[in-house]
């Protein structure tokens, strides 16, 4: 399945409230193009954050359902975030792993992660679930089930890897104003 693809059906299972951290690169990028909006909150340079980011949240807002966007390099870069959510365990927390097999944004090296299998070590290192989904319909399964059950909960879509015909655009927005935009979103 094509990113893009990936990324409408998680938006369009996501509650108004909900809270989603996207990783920095095409991720980003691709969420502000489907669906720009101030309950996201766009990583802009730093790689590996997304999900430590996202559990900031939910631990700040409990109740409040918060999606963390990720990339597979984005958490083989930081793996010890798996083991800080699943430790801390927040209930609301989805962990989606838009999984290429490649750094795309910084052109195209592959990564480990077609051998390592991220959602088992999400599994092995406590997620309350982890999955795979390898199509759209899949992947529609997989997060509905995630939202309707505690968690925090894993789940991993194999993506197409290299560049579309249309690279998306860089997010409009500077740091400070996704910032903003984005506390203010969670304030209410």
């Amino acid at each position: 399945m094509k990113r893009e693809e990936a990324i409408e059906v998680v938006f369009g299972l996501l509650p108004d409230d909900a809270a989603c951290v996207c990783a920095n690169g095409m991720i980003g990028r691709e969420a502000q193009r489907v669906r720009d909006r101030a309950g996201n909150f766009y990583m802009i340079g730093s790689m590996g954050l997304a999900a430590s980011i996202g559990l900031g949240v939910a631990i700040q807002a409990p109740d409040r359902r918060v999606v963390v966007l990720d990339g597979d390099g984005n958490v083989l870069m930081a793996m010890g975030s798996l083991a800080s959510i699943a430790a801390l365990a927040p209930t609301k927390l989805l962990h989606v792993c838009l999984d290429n097999g490649e750094y795309e944004s910084t052109g195209g090296q592959t990564t480990i992660s077609r051998r390592l299998r991220l959602e088992e070590v999400a599994r092995a290192a406590g997620y309350a679930s982890a999955a795979r989904a390898t199509d759209p319909d899949a992947l529609h399964r997989a997060i509905t089930a995630a939202l309707a059950a505690d968690g925090p909960a894993f789940v991993l879509a194999e993506v197409d890897g290299g560049r579309g015909a249309q690279v998306p655009p860089r997010v409009a927005l500077e740091p400070p104003e996704v910032t903003a935009r984005f506390s203010a979103f969670l304030s209410g």
